[in-house]
């Protein structure tokens, strides 16, 4: 980082990544170009998941090259009188990996209805027994 005095403990990258609306996750795609998409994000411990199809470019890249860096901002305001944006970001650089195991999914995927869709639960054991054997973790 170019401003280290501008450098936030990394309890403060947890908070922002717990409390963004979505991420945005980069790649390398098969003629190692970069490949970014925006994506909901959950934090579990010092993890970060998000979901995907069992096939398409994401999941392509991903597969053919693991290594990612996360980017998020949780919230951000423009201060008009200093022609500038305030906000709170953090960027995380990782390997990603499937999870296989029915049991972990569901426990990564309850974490993100209740991040994004805590109203909604009810219909979460149904949502899970439609569509859990077609998305990938």
């Amino acid at each position: 980082m170019r401003r280290k005095d501008r450098e936030m403990p990394e309890e403060f990258a947890k908070q922002v990544f717990d409390e963004c609306e979505y991420a945005t996750v980069s790649m390398t795609d098969k003629d190692n170009q970069p490949y970014a998409v925006p994506v909901s994000i959950v934090r579990i411990d010092n993890g970060l998941y998000f979901h995907a199809a069992l096939a398409g470019k994401k999941t392509d890249c991903l597969k053919l090259h693991p290594q990612v860096c996360v980017s998020t901002v949780s919230w951000s305001h423009l201060v008009a009188d200093k022609f500038t944006t305030e906000f709170a970001s953090a960027i995380c650089h990782g390997t990603a990996s499937e999870v296989t195991e029915d049991s972990e999914k569901i426990v990564v995927l309850r974490a993100m209805c209740e991040k994004f869709h805590a109203s909604n639960m009810h219909n979460f054991d149904n949502a899970i027994a439609q569509s859990l054997s077609r998305t990938a973790i």
